[in-house]
């Protein structure tokens, strides 16, 4: 293990014992409880694509419960600029450094920058995060939820363990304390946010590859270590999936390292832009990615979406939008999964 390992390894350590007695959440608010709350701290101090865009659904939870209030973000790393740029009320996004050690001034001005302002509510997003529930109980806001894991909810709720849809029943239950309730609604779908534009910019990039109106799979076949599937799993599944849909285009979009485990044999689409990335994918009719932070861009943007799980739990990752499946690969063979894929979405992607 490199020596920058072990010091973060000591540092995840030492934070963990340091929030693991943190206090109870507390809201104290008066007859008119939504108007008291005007600045907002959400913290989720992650650099990872996927938990950033799982957390846009909370954003859109508090900005739906509280208007008028001006959010700002902690997080972690550079890209969650461009995950929230088309969200209004995002008046600050104060961003720790991916390696604090290598930045260790910048990582102490966004701490100080904490302090430094006075917010009406500070929310840790995920529980499990120590740096999460620090800067809550660091920030100097009079209402504090620290988003400890409610085990009478998660008898109540069968999907309570999603990761974009716990916080989302915590604070629902937290603010009904005060009474704020809301009336029982859906919670709210993953948003990239993406504009008339960027769609439209898009399709003129997706037609160039494949021609106007055609149908069209798009496969994501890279993942994170032990989450990624074979070059042969890939081959494999490619040629079933032409052969049960002909008449549709199916292309690849490559990752960051331009890489391909179908060794490039189908047409190919390949961006470092987050958001040109899910203006892409937005335009076509299928999307089939291992867990990943672009399999969770895809639920953002609203295309249908299968996600492919093997060793991570479906229950708190699995694709979440109108239109999308989760299938465990464990359990569900090549022609199972493509028979399924038939069922959901077979008349979508029939050209006839």
């Amino acid at each position: 293990m490199k020596i920058s390992k072990q010091i973060n390894s000591y540092r995840r350590s030492i934070m963990r014992s340091l929030t693991k007695n943190i206090g109870a959440s507390h809201l104290h608010l008066n007859p008119r409880p939504e108007a008291e709350i005007r600045r907002i701290l959400i913290s989720r101090p992650n650099h990872r694509l996927g938990n950033l865009l799982l957390l846009t659904a909370l954003v859109q939870e508090v900005s739906i419960t509280f208007p008028n209030s001006k959010i700002d973000l902690l997080v972690k790393g550079g890209i969650a600029p461009a995950i929230f740029r088309e969200y209004g009320n995002i008046d600050r996004i104060m961003q720790l450094p991916k390696k604090p050690f290598s930045h260790l001034v910048q990582y102490v001005k966004v701490w100080l920058s904490i302090r430094s302002r006075q917010y009406d509510l500070a929310i840790n997003a995920i529980e499990n995060s120590s740096s999460g529930r620090l800067s809550v109980l660091f920030s100097s806001a009079s209402c504090k939820f620290f988003g400890a894991f409610d085990e009478n909810l998660n008898l109540e709720r069968p999907d309570y363990q999603h990761h974009a849809k716990y916080p989302i029943y915590n604070i629902r239950e937290f603010m009904a304390t005060s009474g704020i309730n809301r009336k029982e609604q859906p919670i709210p779908f993953l948003d990239l946010k993406l504009t008339q534009e960027e769609r439209a910019s898009g399709a003129k990039m997706l037609q160039g590859i494949t021609g106007k109106g055609r149908k069209t799979i798009c496969l994501f076949t890279n993942a994170t270590g032990a989450k990624c599937y074979s070059e042969i799993w890939w081959l494999e599944f490619y040629e079933n999936l032409k052969a049960e849909f002909p008449d549709c285009a199916i292309i690849e979009l490559l990752p960051i390292e331009n890489t391909s485990r179908l060794r490039f044999k189908i047409p190919t689409f390949y961006s470092t832009d987050i958001r040109e990335m899910g203006s892409f994918i937005a335009n076509t009719s299928l999307f089939i990615a291992a867990d990943s932070g672009v399999m969770h861009l895809s639920s953002a943007v609203g295309t249908p979406t299968v996600g492919l799980f093997s060793i991570t739990n479906q229950n708190r990752y699995q694709p979440y939008n109108t239109a999308s499946i989760a299938i465990d690969t464990n359990t569900i063979g090549q022609h199972g999964m493509i028979q399924l894929i038939r069922e959901q979405f077979g008349r979508s992607l029939s050209t006839r």
